[in-house]
């Protein structure tokens, strides 16, 4: 070849060099999506914030938020065991009520601001025919998307749930169906002298779980796909266990932290000392390993020696209660960075028949550094 025509084919090389690089950088500064296709969700981004949970909680209580409101026909004694969601500019709060006969049953409340909840006023969910005067306790109420439906979830003796489009309508909550018609065999073989009780779910993006207590040292955990759900739930196993019956007593609750790979699992245990208090774990997936992360009396997730009360302190019980999700949906989202957990406390010189303890519902809100 002449060393013209090689210098030739030399200078068409590099051009086409320098054209694909043209190329290649015009096309990494251009938008990856066209206009007509959707963006993504902020978190499917990653603009969302990913910040881990802290491993040391520390808390400020409101004073007494919610409290009985008996009538001609309802003598309460006590509220306790709420569940919240936000949802059309309003929170909206399920909770168990207790009366002077021990009869246990549903109250409903709403408002726009947690400055308005003493003052809102209460429906008692026995007035709902489908619901009527049976045993009914520990709700959680949720959207479940892939329906659009929204569910309350509560105790009828099995593990319950009534269905409606309007939760904000306590009118609206069809009759109890059962998630399971019996208590599965690996609770009756575990469960002692304890109560199979406070049934709590969530779902990731294939499987929804239902969690449940026994007041023996022991969470439970059913399984069904989203397809299937709210029928089809099986497989149920052990979840966590400890031999201290008080440690791992009731009141589970288990969440997404938003942004992370992270569960996290609330389980109200029974201290030295006689007063409930929240211990907290942390798994990767909901059917996986839970790890402890603040679950001892000296670091627990909220107790008595972490919460403090600015108004003053009226109990020293920090038990059954919900953390505030960021959404209303089954997948139980929280923001690490802004938690506030609605719980029940009471007056720590009360005493007696635990149906006529008077309980009520208080706020807390964290203030470790996220």
């Amino acid at each position: 070849m002449s060393a013209a025509r090689l210098r030739s084919r030399l200078r068409t090389a590099r051009l086409a060099v320098v054209l694909l690089l043209g190329l290649a950088l015009a096309l990494s500064a251009a938008p990856a999506q066209s206009s007509s296709s959707p963006a993504p969700a902020a978190e499917e981004q990653g603009d969302v914030t990913a910040a881990a949970l802290p491993s040391t909680f520390r808390w400020n209580s409101s004073a007494q938020l919610i409290s009985p409101k008996p009538d001609a026909t309802h003598n309460i004694v006590s509220v306790k065991d709420p569940t919240v969601v936000r949802h059309n500019g309003r929170w909206h709060v399920y909770m168990t009520t207790a009366n002077t006969a021990g009869q246990w049953s549903l109250a409903y409340t709403s408002f726009t601001d947690w400055s308005q909840a003493a003052a809102a006023p209460q429906y008692f969910l026995n007035n709902n025919p489908n619901i009527g005067n049976r045993y009914a306790a520990a709700p959680h109420v949720f959207y479940f998307a892939p329906r659009n439906e929204w569910y309350l979830v509560y105790q009828t003796g099995l593990p319950s749930y009534s269905v409606s489009t309007d939760p904000s309508n306590p009118q609206s909550w069809s009759a109890p169906r059962n998630f399971q018609s019996s208590m599965p065999d690996i609770v009756r073989q575990n469960i002692g002298n304890g109560n199979w009780l406070d049934y709590w779910v969530i779902c990731d993006t294939s499987m929804c779980y239902l969690f449940s207590a026994d007041d023996n040292g022991h969470i439970y955990r059913a399984e069904t796909t989203v397809g299937e759900f709210p029928n089809g739930f099986r497989n149920t196993q052990i979840a966590l266990q400890d031999s201290n019956r008080f440690a791992l007593f009731e009141g589970e609750a288990v969440y997404r932290v938003q942004g992370t790979n992270t569960y996290l699992m609330i389980v109200e245990a029974i201290g030295s000392d006689g007063r409930r208090y929240y211990r907290s774990f942390t798994s990767t997936s909901l059917n996986g390993q839970w790890q402890p992360l603040a679950a001892t009396e000296a670091n627990p997730f909220s107790r008595s020696n972490n919460v403090s009360f600015p108004s003053g302190t009226w109990t020293r019980d920090i038990s059954h209660g919900e953390l505030l999700r960021t959404g209303a949906d089954q997948t139980m989202t929280i923001d690490p960075c802004n938690l506030q957990l609605l719980y029940q406390g009471m007056n720590p010189s009360a005493g007696g028949d635990y149906s006529q303890l008077p309980w009520r519902l208080g706020l807390a809100t964290n203030t470790t550094s996220c």
